[in-house]
């Protein structure tokens, strides 16, 4: 094991969410992207998410044993053969597995309690499949009157208009917030936090980090009506 990868729980769990974003961008937000990629007459390829976010089809690794554990061999092979939804589910089954398989190889030092620490912190976020069939967002997604869940943030009425979150200012926040708990973000995995602006699509109804759609609490203001990059690409096409 190289003196460059991650020990300890907080570590492995560090490269486990950097690799699971990486992933769940591939297939959501850049979705297209990535399916064109999957060209079937290419040879085996693999889909890999890397400790700096970003995501990568290319060929397994030369060297035998390799470095770390290998993702799914082939995925490019059944693109065509299968219902697109299907096929993206399946490569979202096997990414899961991988991300697994590769934390527990860092973690082949921890001990018991660690390794439990770790499943734990791992368990917290959603599973890539829960990402990409949008299981989670489904089960745990606000109401509309829930709003966003940034104490500095605002909320979408009924009508479409920003107007102030009353749940800053009320003693329901507390258990708003807890009923929201397991809300995610629908770019990059990503659970709820209360110190960070989140915006909901008015359309699709997912539920976004600010900073991952680029959007601010002062421009969030401003819109009306917001349609997240998901929706944005389902309308150009």
């Amino acid at each position: 094991m190289a003196s460059s990868s991650p020990r300890t729980v907080e570590e492995i769990f560090k490269d486990y969410n950097a690799r699971h974003s990486a992933l769940v961008r591939a297939l959501t937000y850049d979705v297209d992207d990535f399916y064109s990629q999957c060209d079937p007459d290419k040879e085996n390829l693999c889909l890999y998410g890397h400790p700096n976010e970003a995501w990568e089809v290319a060929l397994p690794a030369e060297e035998v044993p390799p470095e770390l554990p290998e993702p799914a061999l082939g995925i490019n092979f059944a693109r065509d053969g299968m219902n697109r939804k299907d096929w993206l589910s399946l490569v979202a089954v096997h990414s899961d597995c991988w991300l697994l398989s590769v934390a527990f190889y860092f973690g082949a030092r921890l001990n018991r309690n660690e390794r439990k620490r770790l499943f734990s912190m791992i368990n917290d976020l959603p599973t890539i499949f829960e990402v990409v069939t949008g299981r989670k967002q489904v089960k745990d997604k606000p109401t509309v009157e829930s709003g966003s869940k940034s104490r500095n943030s605002t909320k979408r009425s009924l009508d479409g208009q920003p107007r102030n979150n009353p749940k800053i200012a009320d003693n329901s926040y507390k258990e708003d917030e807890e009923e929201q708990v397991d809300t995610f973000c629908g770019i990059c995995g990503g659970g709820y936090n209360s110190d960070e602006f989140w915006i909901g699509c008015d359309n699709c109804e997912r539920w976004y980090h600010g900073k991952c759609v680029k959007i601010t609490p002062a421009k969030a203001e401003m819109i009306k009506f917001y349609n997240c990059p998901l929706c944005q690409k389902k309308v150009r096409q």
